[in-house]
């Protein structure tokens, strides 16, 4: 399986999966032109569609792809999702043929209530909750979720490729560094981060071993993070600090 980001609108990635024998998925389709050039350019057909949450710069295109290539689009259940054909949920498994790919589906609620990952064929597909050394914003779910969200996407295997919704690897490297300014993984991180983009290249896919060592929202539970968290007020539990280095990250202009 080849595992593609396709640059879209300002900084979105609608991501494309295909096999040798040139058939494709792609997921969050923020607009259909980007698509239809790169299943033109590689000869692909195109398959199936899977969005992660209804949010217009991950769905905008998945009409006009579905309209053209006749093709299923899987979302969760969520009536903003019109474009939908079938829907899916926590525990819930997609088949396909051609490409053969398996995907089990996880419920990630947080940055919105309906938001799903697909996880599969060495790769999680995580839309808007996961993000290279950040996580998105809470605009409809609370700290506990989304914490349980990233703890769950966390325990994945370490080598699983995560592929998020944006480029936001920099601007989330100049937070995290303020935060946790000598872990030297994190470090390695920004400079590989400052090299790719000098050369024009996404700084994603990441893997899940990369950002548990090095992506501040995924290590609550360490010294330095907790050490931060007491020092802007968040003196308890796990969600508190979470919920602090959220807050944190919302105001920040670095």
């Amino acid at each position: 399986m080849h595992v593609v980001p396709l640059p879209a609108l300002a900084d979105n990635y609608i991501w494309m999966l295909y096999d040798d024998a040139n058939q494709a998925i792609v997921v969050d389709p923020s607009e259909a032109a980007p698509v239809e050039a790169a299943l033109a350019e590689r000869r692909l057909t195109l398959r199936a569609v899977l969005l992660t949450h209804h949010h217009n710069d991950h769905i905008g295109g998945a009409q006009a792809l579905r309209a053209r290539h006749q093709v299923p689009v899987f979302a969760p259940y969520d009536e903003r999702i019109s474009e939908a054909t079938q829907r899916v949920d926590e525990g819930d498994v997609i088949t396909l043929d051609a490409p053969r790919v398996r995907f089990q589906i996880l419920a990630i609620s947080g940055h919105t209530r309906s938001h799903i990952a697909y996880v599969g064929e060495g790769v999680v597909f995580c839309g808007d909750t996961l993000f290279s050394l950040g996580c998105g914003r809470l605009f409809e779910g609370t700290p506990a979720q989304m914490l349980s969200a990233l703890d769950r996407l966390a325990a994945l295997a370490p080598e699983t490729q995560v592929c998020c919704g944006h480029e936001y690897t920099a601007a989330n490297a100049r937070f995290a560094q303020t935060v946790e300014p000598h872990n030297p993984d994190l470090a390695i991180r920004v400079q590989q981060v400052t090299t790719l983009r000098a050369q024009g290249r996404p700084s994603v896919p990441t893997s899940i071993a990369d950002e548990r060592a090095s992506n501040p929202f995924l290590r609550i539970d360490q010294d330095a993070i907790i050490a931060w968290c007491r020092q802007h007020g968040a003196h308890h539990d796990r969600v508190s600090r979470f919920a602090a280095l959220r807050a944190a990250k919302d105001a920040f202009r670095g």
